[in-house]
């Protein structure tokens, strides 16, 4: 095997603890490269994205991001109210978009529509971003809130197919120069609590 070869095995991402700590890892340069700049939510993903390849050393070949995860014939009452909403035509499953997927490396580097099948059961970690960018308002709990819904519906759907567990979590990145706009306290710490009686991990930027 040749060293190259050897670096690439070192990096692969085998479990939900590894995923998880590649995050814990990234989190202090996250903070310091969400905290130069002033951007859309989707600004702040790419830096996440960008921060998780470089100071996580999550491979390329496992990581993606916004990528659509197909969810046939849901089991969970959060995707089948979402199945309603849609044309009667529409209704044979959800497709969900996590802002940053951490996949095993049964992926293959595949993370198209069309292998909505491989997406949904080789994720491995489950990332999703809120950012306080609105002007005059801040992050709400109830939007929040949707994301770890989402989040454990997710986690709910890939045990009962699968029947693995995933890693799911959300990070919010509240630094929004003035002060009307960042999160009160009381709702930080709401949606913290809600957070972890759902098992969702949460890392908070401000």
């Amino acid at each position: 095997m040749t060293r190259e070869n050897q670096k690439t095995q070192k990096m692969i991402i085998k479990n939900i603890e590894q995923a998880r700590n590649s995050i814990n890892n990234s989190f202090k340069q996250i903070q310091i490269e969400c905290k130069s700049v002033l951007g859309s939510e989707l600004h702040y993903q790419a830096i996440i994205y960008h921060c998780l390849r470089n100071f996580g050393n999550v491979p390329i070949s496992q990581i993606g991001m916004n990528v659509k995860i197909a969810i046939k014939n849901p089991k969970t009452h959060f995707f089948k109210e979402g199945i309603l909403k849609k044309n009667e035509n529409f209704r044979e499953g959800k497709e969900i978009i996590p802002d940053i997927s951490i996949f095993s490396e049964h992926i293959k580097s595949d993370f198209r529509r069309r292998n909505f099948k491989n997406t949904l059961k080789e994720t491995l970690y489950s990332l999703e971003i809120k950012a306080s960018e609105r002007e005059n308002g801040r992050l709400q709990p109830k939007e929040i809130k949707t994301d770890i819904i989402k989040l454990k519906s997710q986690y709910t759907e890939t045990k009962l197919k699968h029947n693995k567990e995933i890693g799911i979590g959300i990070m919010v990145i509240d630094t929004a120069p003035n002060e009307n706009e960042r999160m009160r306290k009381n709702t930080l710490d709401e949606v913290k609590r809600f957070a972890k009686e759902n098992g969702v991990d949460f890392w908070y930027c401000s």
